[in-house]
């Protein structure tokens, strides 16, 4: 098929050989593809600085159908998201935003998680530091949701059943919260009025970010994670995530 241009974001990139390097790109217009830069390591290359982690560009590429490596004649680079490497959380949950794309996004045509996706890393670098922590929850929230696997909070995952105020068995399992008549028949982490709120809050982009205190910030971590591993892991390792949830840079 002829040559095509597509807006992209360098989801990984390895060394091949002296001097190339194999990247996965998230594309607007054909998923997340995998295509090999030929020459990327020379000194005069013309890719020069372009491919790194989560650069922002035009990706000219030469596709082969029934091929899972693509050709990447060039790559003009629109953002380098710079901010992101000089904070070390918002490089890690930029980093599991790519991962989580990288593993679970399809690879045709799906512009919805590639514009999340551009947009997170944009509210990464803008976010007021003090809100990274939970800016980071609601937008993987947000893709692991545009990529299909949006939790129920309103009502009942198994039977429908409206779901009143207060506490909320939540099944990681069945994608969300049960009424009180399935959790006791299936089994339910159950949610403080408190963390119900919160978790309402994270997932629709409209509310003000709740403020999270260490100890809540760590179980909104873990249910996020929990989450992703059950519904998207098919017992993948997800490293950044891993990285992400445990927050090394926070000293004991």
């Amino acid at each position: 098929m002829p040559p095509v241009s597509t807006p992209a974001i360098v989801l990984s990139a390895l060394r091949y050989s002296e001097t190339s390097k194999i990247v996965r790109l998230a594309t607007r217009d054909f998923g997340v593809q995998s295509a090999i830069a030929k020459g990327a390591l020379r000194p005069k290359s013309r890719f020069g600085a372009a491919l790194q982690l989560l650069s922002e560009g035009q990706a000219q590429l030469h596709m082969k159908e029934h091929r899972e490596l693509h050709l990447l004649t060039a790559f003009d680079v629109r953002q380098l998201h710079v901010g992101l490497a000089s904070d070390l959380e918002r490089y890690a949950v930029a980093c599991a935003l790519a991962e989580v794309m990288l593993r679970f996004a399809p690879a045709d045509a799906h512009p919805e998680s590639f514009e999340l996706l551009r947009h997170a890393l944009v509210e990464l670098e803008t976010t007021d530091q003090a809100n990274v922590e939970a800016m980071g929850l609601r937008l993987l929230w947000q893709l692991v949701s545009v990529l299909g696997f949006a939790p129920s909070l309103d009502v009942c995952v198994i039977d429908g059943a409206l779901l009143p105020p207060g506490p909320l068995p939540f099944s990681t399992r069945d994608g969300g919260a049960l009424c009180s008549t399935c959790a006791s028949q299936h089994g339910a982490t159950n949610l403080p009025e408190q963390a119900r709120a919160d978790l309402l809050a994270l997932l629709e982009p409209a509310s003000e970010l709740p403020a999270l205190d260490a100890k809540h910030g760590a179980a909104h971590r873990r249910l996020l994670a929990r989450y992703i591993r059950y519904h998207l892991g098919e017992g993948a390792e997800l490293p950044a995530l891993e990285f992400w949830m445990q927050q090394p840079w926070v000293a004991a």
